[in-house]
């Protein structure tokens, strides 16, 4: 089949979202043909180039999201209309749903957890939650088609008259109070970033030998990644598939929460986004989330349960085989070395971490800490790791083991590919126990790697960990530095339990994480969701003639066959006629079967 794979950010961009495991899978499945459609975000990326693409990638269709120029539309005043009344529809439907929104969005305050766990009302669940989600569906489209009559939304979108409807939304009876908050400066902020997102509307993928010639969307991500499915499932009848390793909603909510935004600001985007999130779950024809941290999100946010199917993400294993099948005593792991890996950023919670081992200490005086990473990208990363080093040498100064020998902390610093640690496997190698003290976390890569090592874990209890490791492995609450280091110090000082954890949390990792499971897993969800796809077009050979068994007999069937439902005139519902797109024309009188 051919499968059009959407992505923002990441494959099939050297660096970015999602650019393993989508190179993975398309390699993984070579009998079916991939388009791929990605938006970047950044000209960096985009210097940085594509990784080597394989042969089953047909053609590449790339699109930036960082910048657009004004696409030079003028509309006539019949188009001005539709555009007025297509925007505030959408501007309406954000504001009346903007406080529902706003309350998933405060993830620290009573609506959410810690680290960003859904509570009540992410989804904007109340009396009118469908009808606004049809309205903002229903204006979204009509967007869209305006933008494909006319040749372009860019410039309406960046309007006066744009910004005027937000107004008006923001204005009308029944508007909620943080919409009518909202400032002119608020209402530019929000106006440029709908623009941003709403940027895939113009794009022409989704005709002409395009998207709408593709048997299956598969989008790497919700929100903005997922809108070019939308459109060919709008347009063309393609059916959708959406997978999230990380809920883009979630992430959404975190970052502006981070931010600090305007009430106004935040409340607004925040109902955007999750309006947007809705109309992508109730358009899939199947959803993957990659834990059941992340289900929970989709099920809150408006995701229809029959559509959830988890998938986990596929890691080489291969890469840590030596390390994981050989002995401890075989390696240079050091029974009193604890080992973190991970990127250096305040999400991971270092400072606990540092604390929790000055206890250790106590109890265990010889032990040694080995953080093992980079710091995050950007000023925030390197400032933060320059006071987590501080710490570390206010917390343990230079020990020396007598009086002619040279001072020496047992908090080391390093990075993957120096002297000490040229490789991640000898990085979880080194060490006896590996540690985890996020205070926010998705999927932990971290953990599954350890786990694939064969190495016992202690970890703080958020997001994906006790799912992961599965009773593998310790799991603590987080920002609890006492509770974590009595933990390491239980397995520090049983070597036999850190064995039988380490054998047990391997065979675990095996059986769940690798990249043939998640292959395996996509392979047959891309099968079921073409078998219950009505036939839109004809499959030719290199000659022109059609294809025989191109497509599953099944797909000539429009709906679910396996049900037996009737149609009102008492035929069942595969009578029906049903369109055919045919990628070649078929002539008056044949088949195109």
């Amino acid at each position: 089949m051919r499968i059009g794979l959407l992505t923002e950010g990441g494959y099939p961009y050297v660096s970015g979202d999602a650019r393993l495991w989508c190179d993975r899978l398309v390699r993984g499945l070579g009998q079916h043909e991939f388009d791929i459609y990605a938006l970047s975000r950044s000209e960096r990326q985009e210097d940085e180039g594509w990784i080597q693409l394989p042969p089953q990638v047909s053609r590449v269709r790339t699109a930036p999201l960082w910048m657009a120029e004004d696409d030079g539309v003028v509309y006539g005043r019949r188009a001005r209309r539709r555009f007025a009344e297509a925007y505030g529809e959408l501007a309406a439907a954000m504001c009346e749903g903007a406080e529902a929104a706003t309350a998933g969005a405060g993830v620290s305050g009573p609506a959410g957890g810690a680290d960003g766990s859904p509570a009540g009302g992410a989804d904007g669940s109340g009396g009118g939650a469908d009808a606004e989600a049809d309205r903002f569906g229903s204006a979204l489209y009509e967007l869209a088609e305006l933008a494909r009559d006319e040749g372009g939304l860019i410039g309406a979108l960046r309007s006066e008259g744009a910004v005027r409807a937000l107004e008006r939304a923001c204005r009308a009876p029944g508007a909620l109070r943080a919409a009518r908050a909202a400032r002119v400066p608020d209402l530019l902020t929000v106006a440029a970033h709908v623009e941003r997102a709403l940027r895939p509307l113009s794009l022409d993928w989704y005709e002409g030998d395009g998207l709408d010639s593709v048997d299956l969307c598969h989008a790497t991500a919700g929100g903005t990644a997922a809108l070019p499915g939308l459109l060919a499932r709008h347009f063309s009848g393609v059916p959708l598939l959406v997978t999230e390793y990380g809920v883009q909603l979630r992430a959404h909510y975190l970052a502006s929460a981070a931010v600090g935004d305007v009430p106004a600001v935040r409340a607004l985007l925040a109902a955007f986004h999750g309006r947007l999130t809705s109309e992508v779950y109730r358009a899939a024809a199947v959803i993957t989330p990659g834990n059941t941290h992340a289900r929970r999100w989709q099920e809150r946010c408006g995701a229809d349960r029959a559509k959830l199917r988890t998938v986990y993400p596929g890691m080489e294993a291969s890469r840590f085989a030596e390390v994981g099948e050989g002995q401890e005593t075989a390696g240079y792991a050091d029974p009193e070395t604890l080992v973190w890996v991970g990127r250096i950023e305040p999400a991971k919670d270092l400072i606990s971490l540092l604390h929790s081992f000055a206890e250790i200490r106590k109890e265990e005086p010889k032990t040694r800490l080995r953080i093992v990473g980079a710091p995050a990208d950007g000023p925030e990363g390197a400032t933060y790791l320059a006071h987590c080093k501080a710490l570390a040498a206010q917390l343990f100064p230079d020990e020396a083991t007598g009086v002619h020998a040279v001072g020496d902390n047992p908090v080391s610093f390093e990075e993957i590919g120096g002297p000490e640690v040229p490789s991640l496997p000898e990085a979880y190698a080194s060490g006896a126990l590996i540690v985890l003290s996020s205070v926010v976390e998705g999927f932990p890569i971290s953990l599954v790697e350890a786990m694939f090592c064969g190495r016992a874990t202690v970890s703080t209890d958020v997001g994906a960990v006790v799912e992961v490791i599965g009773g593998t492995g310790l799991v603590v609450p987080p920002r609890n530095p006492r509770a974590l280091a009595e933990a390491c110090v239980a397995l520090l000082r049983d070597p036999e339990r850190r064995e039988r954890l380490g054998a047990a949390a391997r065979a675990r990792a095996l059986e769940l994480f690798t990249v043939e499971q998640n292959i395996t897993a996509f392979h047959g969800i891309y099968l079921d969701i073409v078998s219950h796809s009505p036939l839109r077009r004809v499959v030719v050979d290199e000659t022109g003639e059609p294809l025989p068994f191109g497509v599953p007999a099944e797909a000539h069937v429009p709906g679910r066959w396996t049900e037996a439902r009737l149609m009102p005139t008492g035929r069942p519902r595969w009578a029906a006629d049903a369109p055919v797109r045919a990628t070649v024309p078929v002539p008056a009188g044949e088949s195109a079967s």
